[in-house]
């Protein structure tokens, strides 16, 4: 007896397990994709998935449901590992239903979320959906409105992470949105509010799914993705990357990682990044990797605002958010996307308790109609404000031009970094030399000799960090080859930072 009842136990788990059956996983594999138990197996450690749910059904009986019931109703959910620590999961089947949002499909996903706020663990969520089920109407909506609660209300409390690996449409992607993360797959995912036929119908523009809503579209144009892969195995490998980063929730630190990196490591080849001119240009990645253990950076947002890097590395072990201006791409301008860019990012940051370092060397802000036009003054005080809000350790160093606003903007000391260390290459002025002496020899223009000599007097005077340095607004002017150990050292100490904000409930971030 106990044989047969366990037998019938196997027998309902290889029907859950097989989910659409041969036909339709053989469809899926045909296009690139893993099925949604084959990307949990990549995605967490080996044998550390437990799942929930795993015969749970729809309840819908319109339009002929009641004879298509497949156990676990097209989302696979539970609690796994990685690197050994545990994370909820969701993971919906493309293969049952094209992975549609029904009613019940909503309720095995908002149980993992609960679970995840109330235990202090991050959510993973693999969204492959065809987006609501139609045969149920209004009850698939009210599903996807929980599940966009639960979103908020898990905010800043533990880390939300979405990869979007197949079709994600409508409602559909207002989860993924209000998460804080949103990795994509070149090719095979696509994110949109309304598809190609219906753009076609109601504004007459004839797009591909592709060029609406592919990797390339939300990677570069729109910010909506942090990332893009090539497949399926490498987009889960560099998630689990990402999670190592991070903490299991606001109320942990994150993991420190040994590192065979010394602290006291000098980088030489620092000393001359910067190059003579003030014009030319060099590699921000360069001191990034050249500070963080091993070199290894990971980078948010790549293809995205290049004139501004976030991302994570690790200094002596310890997870740490870096932002810095890159020369190569704009000079390294602040504007309406680098801005938005890096704002977003301090703030992920500050609520869950990682330090920020910001390498700066930046000209000001991009001028331009299309600009002002845009609102570079609302989207510029975003940058203001999160860094101005943000808590955490804050360290700083100027590499090079620290000019106008943007020498504010750029967690300087007065909007309450830390620490603020300068390069002996730095120059820290209202603008350049060239542009103030136009300004304030505006009588001399027409001689090019006093002109080149009031501009080397000014360069002489503010092209170096010593005048803010006398003033407190640096605290030390060090040799570039020094600089990771000063970052470590800097961190070391703030580890018992601590700050009480005003009483409110809280802020109003100019959105």
């Amino acid at each position: 007896m106990q044989s047969n009842i366990n037998d019938q136990l196997e027998a309902r788990r290889a029907e859950a397990r097989a989910g659409g059956g041969e036909r339709r996983i053989a469809a899926q594999h045909d296009k690139g994709k893993l099925t949604a138990r084959e990307r949990l197996d990549v995605l967490l450690d080996a044998e550390s998935f437990e799942e929930y749910d795993i015969y749970k059904t729809h309840r819908c009986v319109d339009f002929g449901m009641q004879e298509q019931v497949i156990p676990g109703d097209g989302v696979v959910t539970g609690w796994g590992l990685i690197d050994g620590r545990p994370v909820y999961v969701f993971s919906q089947d493309f293969t049952v239903f094209g992975g549609s949002l029904s009613e019940t499909h909503a309720e095995k996903i908002c149980k993992v979320m609960d679970l995840a706020v109330q235990n202090g663990v991050p959510l993973i969520g693999l969204n492959d959906s065809g987006g609501a089920r139609i045969q149920e109407g209004v009850a698939s909506l009210g599903g996807y409105a929980e599940v966009f609660w639960r979103n908020v209300q898990a905010s800043g409390v533990i880390p939300q992470i979405s990869v979007v690996m197949g079709p994600c449409a409508g409602g559909a992607v207002y989860s993924p949105a209000m998460t804080d993360f949103i990795y994509m797959v070149r090719d095979t995912s696509y994110m949109f509010v309304t598809g190609p036929d219906v753009v076609k119908t109601v504004t007459n523009e004839i797009v591909t799914a592709e060029e609406l809503g592919g990797a390339a579209t939300h990677t570069r144009r729109s910010s909506v993705a942090d990332n893009a892969f090539d497949n399926d195995v490498e987009t889960l490998l560099e998630v689990r990357r990402l999670f190592s980063f991070l903490p299991q929730s606001a109320r942990e630190a994150p993991p420190c990682v040994p590192t065979p990196d010394p602290a006291t490591r000098v980088c030489n080849a620092l000393d001359t990044l910067v190059p003579a001119s003030a014009n030319q240009a060099y590699d921000m990645r360069e001191l990034v990797m050249a500070v963080a253990d091993e070199g290894d950076f990971h980078e948010i947002q790549p293809e995205h605002a290049g004139n501004i890097l976030c991302g994570f590395i690790r200094l002596a072990g310890e997870s740490v958010g870096v932002i810095a201006n890159q020369p190569m791409v704009l000079a390294g301008v602040l504007d309406i996307d680098s801005a938005r860019k890096a704002a977003r990012f301090v703030r992920f940051c500050d609520a869950f308790g990682i330090p920020v370092v910001t390498f700066v060397d930046v000209p000001g802000f991009l001028p331009g109609t299309d600009q002002e036009y845009g609102g570079i003054i609302k989207h510029g005080a975003k940058l203001l404000f999160a860094y101005a809000e943000a808590t955490v350790p804050k360290v700083t160093v100027i590499t090079r031009k620290a000019y106008g606003g943007a020498y504010d903007v750029m967690a300087s000391k007065h909007i309450r970094a830390d620490v603020n260390y300068a390069w002996p290459s730095a120059e820290i002025a209202v603008m350049g030399a060239k542009g103030a002496t136009e300004i304030l020899y505006r009588k001399d223009l027409g001689d090019p000799d006093k002109i080149a000599a009031h501009t080397a007097e000014y360069e002489e005077r503010f092209a170096n960090p010593f005048i803010a340095a006398q003033r407190g607004f640096v605290d030390e002017v060090i040799q570039p080859r020094s600089t990771r150990r000063r970052l470590i050292r800097a961190l070391a100490l703030l580890k018992t930072k601590s700050v009480t904000p005003p009483a409110r409930k809280h802020s109003n971030i100019p959105l």
